[in-house]
């Protein structure tokens, strides 16, 4: 990190802290530099990132203010009310949608994936080949369940920064976080059985509830994650069988539950012995950098299922995740056999490699600054270019955003005008069982942030902003 870059952080953490309130002027370029015992122009430098970024502004001949609530939208409103358990049916719009963004040349701002170019494909060819001098046969054997013990060794260490103290015998490799979802859901619950899940939530949740015949009863969320009182009344009055929730940086809201909730959350389930299916695949992209603790690490009877994986930080193509299944051990390893019987050998050997080579954490570091850095930017351009009464989420980590649009707006309406512009977004109906949402959608800002992002936000503005996308009647 250059100097610049650490001043930027520096200050940024006292505005977090409540140093130096909305509004409130920062210390002169002079006088910073002089506490900080840089020069002037070094100084600038930050103060002009944090301008970039949206946490400060410049008044002529006044000097930087901290920007006020006002430069940004205000806060996404969540879900509300009462629901009943309900059939999913959303792969068929799931898989016409994204089929539809594959074209080349598209902007991508609708898939929860980060752009190769802020990922260390560079350490990560090297670990493979590391990998391979290690183990020539690699590629020629596969990986049984548990999996590699060199990989789940490097996770259970992993878990210590989520609060987790994990045996590396009690870890389950899988095929990335949708086939532990899968398992955890398949050891749970039977067909026809009832799960709780966030509203809004992860479509490919939705899509794991709707092949196994389940059903899902939405539970309402707020900044603070899944509401505890609405999941009580819901456990109360149907007969669920299992709870699914991402209580670090939920997909698609980004909202943090708090660890006095993640307590309440494992007693409440615990009591009703109501297993907890926790995915925790973005915990490790905290903006604050302190990792938060999951849910999990509150749980002391194994009744939380805990999965995870590195294809939000690091390795997507890998498809390698984990599930800590708790007191379910046995049933996940028999699923897993069934299920796909083993996760690719390669790719785990190399995880462990690199992981072991200690420069994961410096890569989340940078990471974690360019993706809040990249949502306070696309922040700051709704404000200047979406109508005002336009919302959006306010994460303190991961790199989505929901964006609730004025009410008479219609998402699926905007999704097809972006992708006559060539832009794709994940419209809101995608995350409800019931196609709610039809006023809001999600966005990823995980890419190399330039011009043509920049013009593609303003673009979409422009849409919401016009009759195209606007409701009849």
């Amino acid at each position: 990190m250059n100097l610049y870059e650490e001043l930027a952080e520096r200050l940024k953490a006292g505005i977090r802290q409540g140093l130096y309130a909305p509004g409130q002027k920062v210390p002169s370029v002079r006088r910073f530099s002089t506490q900080q015992q840089a020069s002037a122009s070094t100084v600038v430098a930050a103060y002009r990132l944090l301008e970039a970024q949206g946490w400060l502004e410049a008044r002529p001949q006044s000097g930087y203010f901290v920007c006020t609530p006002d430069a940004l939208p205000p806060q996404a409103t969540q879900t509300c009310g009462d629901a009943a358990p309900c059939q999913v049916s959303v792969s068929g719009l799931v898989v016409r949608l994204y089929q539809a963004t594959q074209r080349e040349g598209l902007i991508s701002l609708g898939a929860a994936v980060p752009h190769p170019d802020l990922l260390p494909t560079r350490d990560l060819r090297e670990a493979t080949s590391r990998a391979m001098r290690r183990s020539p046969d690699a590629g020629c054997r596969y990986s049984f369940p548990p999996g590699e013990k060199s990989l789940r060794l490097q996770i259970a260490r992993r878990g210590a920064e989520a609060g987790c103290a994990f045996d590396p015998e009690e870890i389950q490799v899988t095929c990335g976080t949708q086939e532990s979802i899968h398992l955890a859901l398949r050891a749970t619950t039977c067909p026809g059985d009832v799960v709780a899940i966030e509203s809004p939530a992860f479509f490919g949740t939705l899509q794991a509830i709707e092949s196994m015949g389940l059903q899902a009863l939405e539970v309402p969320c707020d900044g603070d994650g899944i509401s505890l009182e609405a999941l009580a009344m819901a456990l109360e009055r149907w007969p669920v069988k299992a709870v699914l929730a991402v209580a670090n940086f939920s997909n698609p809201s980004g909202s943090l539950m708090p660890d006095a909730r993640k307590r309440q959350l494992v007693k409440l389930l615990a009591e009703r012995d109501i297993p907890l299916i926790e995915d925790d695949i973005y915990g490790d992209l905290a903006h604050e950098r302190v990792r938060p603790h999951a849910v999990k690490a509150y749980d002391t009877t194994g009744n939380v299922l805990y999965c995870g994986s590195f294809s939000k930080t690091l390795a997507p193509g890998c498809r390698v995740g984990w599930l800590v299944p708790g007191r379910w051990g046995q049933e996940v390893s028999q699923l897993k056999y069934v299920s796909s019987m083993a996760t690719a050998t390669l790719p785990q050997l190399a995880l462990a490699e690199y992981l072991a080579s200690g420069r994961y954490e410096r890569h989340l570091v940078r990471l974690r600054r360019t993706v809040e850095s990249n949502l306070l930017r696309a922040q700051t351009l709704i404000a200047r270019s979406f109508p005002h009464d336009t919302r959006v989420s306010r994460p303190q980590g991961g790199f989505l955003l929901w964006v609730q649009m004025p009410p008479d707006c219609d998402a699926m309406a905007l999704y097809q005008a972006a992708i006559n512009e060539g832009i794709s977004i994940s419209p809101g109906p995608l995350f409800s069982p019931q196609e709610k949402f039809r006023n809001c959608f999600r966005l990823s800002v995980a890419l190399p942030w330039d011009g043509r992002v920049d013009n593609a936000l303003a673009r979409l503005g422009g849409l919401v902003g016009s009759n195209k996308v606007h409701s009849p009647g």
